[in-house]
């Protein structure tokens, strides 16, 4: 009895090991089994980039001086300091640029301001004055949300036409001039993005526009005489200087391609560029306009740029540090007619400050 008790008890304990090693192996393969999902990335493209540049002969509406010999001076120098974002989310994409303009002292910072002579003053107390020049702060951002993307679909891919895009924006400014102008607008609609050679894009927005903040110190009430406060029957002024507009249509554009038909040692070089129109924005709210607002362009239809990272260090660093030149064109500033608007005007004849035209040059660098 005794030896079959012992046979018994180490047949049990034999079956325990050989059902707890099965176990182990069956936890292992259990284990093994399992893959685990890569987590991917909120943003599939991140870019972020800085630039200074430099604009010799920019504009603001209404500034401008007489030179001793009589000739009128509209332009002003200006250096650009921005940063900008841009990236790609499972849904659409985003951009944000932050520009600093700093103007040389024919756009001058508060307390000057050109009289209606011409000459810059003192707003303190009158006389010819040399004041610091102007800093401007503008700020934009759209973003998109893609049709294919939203509702998991190649429908709106047709020939180069890669995707439709829900689009929403909104624009602001501000800086420390006398008139102490600042801007406020929102736009909304859609965006059709197209593919060129060379993996390129060419994207176009029709666009709803609406700016419905601007104010302006020359609208101002008290400032040159009593004037008649807006909404009044005849009013020349506005009691806070702060203007509104209609809702006008805008169209946006941008291209950018790769200069990819050069031999494989030149393929540094890609081009890009980008043009705006807006409507007119009408009167409302804003007697002091002295014309109506009329259509807007403005454009940069060229930047040449050089890779000049890629050429020195290779592909992997590619757009690491660009240099670049380009073209800019700006027709009738903020809606002001160059032929008509007072602001635009000296002595019956253009001051040159409504249209922009200018070669500029910069460097950029991506982080």
């Amino acid at each position: 009895m005794f030896d079959l008790r012992r046979f018994f008890t180490a047949a049990a304990l034999t079956l325990i090991a050989a059902a707890s090693s099965c176990l182990a192996r069956a936890g292992d393969l259990a284990v093994k089994s399992i893959k685990k999902t890569p987590d991917l990335p909120f943003f599939l493209v991140i870019d972020d980039r800085l630039t200074y540049a430099w604009m010799p002969k920019a504009t603001d509406p209404g500034l401008f001086s007489v030179q001793p010999n009589g000739a009128v001076n509209g332009t002003t120098a200006k250096q650009v300091y921005a940063f900008t974002h841009f990236d790609v989310w499972a849904y659409g994409t985003n951009f944000l640029s932050l520009s600093m303009f700093k103007s040389d002292h024919n756009d001058p910072a508060n307390p000057c301001f050109t009289n209606a002579s011409g000459a810059i003053v003192s707003s303190v107390s009158g006389l010819p004055a040399s004041c610091a020049g102007m800093t401007e702060i503008y700020g934009l951002f759209r973003s998109t949300f893609g049709w294919n993307d939203i509702f998991n679909t190649k429908a709106f891919v047709i020939g180069p036409l890669h995707n439709i895009s829900f689009e929403v924006g909104m624009d602001a400014n501000t800086e420390n001039s006398f008139l102490a102008n600042s801007k406020r607008a929102v736009v909304a609609g859609l965006q059709f993005a197209f593919d060129l050679p060379y993996k390129g894009y060419f994207n176009v927005a029709p666009l709803a526009y609406w700016e419905y903040s601007s104010r302006n110190a020359f609208a101002q009430c008290g400032l040159f005489g009593a004037g008649v406060p807006y909404p009044a029957a005849g009013a020349t002024c506005l009691a806070d200087g702060e203007r509104s507009f209609d809702v006008t249509w805008s169209v946006e554009a941008n291209y950018y391609m790769d200069l990819g038909f050069l031999p494989e040692n030149m393929q540094f070089w890609s081009i890009s560029g980008r043009a705006a129109w807006q409507g007119p924005k009408g009167y409302e709210k804003n007697p002091v306009v002295g014309a109506p607002t009329v259509v807007t362009l403005n454009s940069e239809p060229i930047r040449l740029t050089f890779d000049a990272a890629k050429a020195l260090w290779g592909p992997r660093y590619a757009h690491f540090v660009d240099l670049w030149v380009a073209y800019r064109y700006w027709q009738n500033k903020f809606g002001l007619d160059h032929n008509r608007s007072a602001s635009c005007l000296f002595k019956g004849s253009s001051n040159n400050s409504c249209t922009e035209e200018t070669v500029y040059a910069g460097v950029t660098v991506k982080f």
